[in-house]
């Protein structure tokens, strides 16, 4: 049984998390912009929904239920997928969890998601010549910086 506060919000629990994917997978299925990418790509809903469950629940509570690949998973759709529609997202995340969860653990969970989206547009969008000119614009940087008073 989740555990909720006096205000009705969810924990950062296996219920909770699973209330949080179905509720959110619902407003992305909703959005003009990622419900058509997700529902052409997405065959059996509930055992998605399932498998996103056990990935949050992986990510956040160690369960170690996840067994998918994101990377490869979200590769197979990269000719729809924009670093725009990341945002999108993210955004439709953080309202989410915001609405569902404690504040801590909406917080929690949108720095997590940040993170991920951003290790999975490095692997889709970025090879490994753009990360070595990424690198270098750092490295400028810092030394452009230490000569700053």
């Amino acid at each position: 049984m989740t555990q909720e506060i006096h205000d009705g919000l969810l924990e950062l629990d296996e219920e909770g998390l699973s209330r949080l994917v179905a509720a959110f997978y619902e407003r992305v299925r909703a959005d003009a912009a990622l419900g058509p990418i997700f529902d052409d790509a997405i065959d059996d809903w509930p055992a998605h929904l399932e498998k996103l469950a056990a990935f949050w629940s992986s990510v956040m509570l160690t369960s170690g239920r996840y067994k998918g690949r994101p990377v490869p998973a979200h590769m197979k759709h990269r000719a729809r997928i924009t670093p725009a529609l990341f945002e999108r997202w993210l955004n439709l995340w953080a309202q989410v969890s915001n609405q569902l969860m404690t504040p801590a653990a909406a917080l929690a969970l949108q720095d997590r998601a940040q993170r991920i989206a951003q290790s999975l547009q490095l692997a889709m969008f970025f090879g490994p010549d753009d990360l070595a000119a990424v690198d270098r614009q750092r490295a400028a940087r810092s030394l452009t910086d230490a000569g700053r008073p």
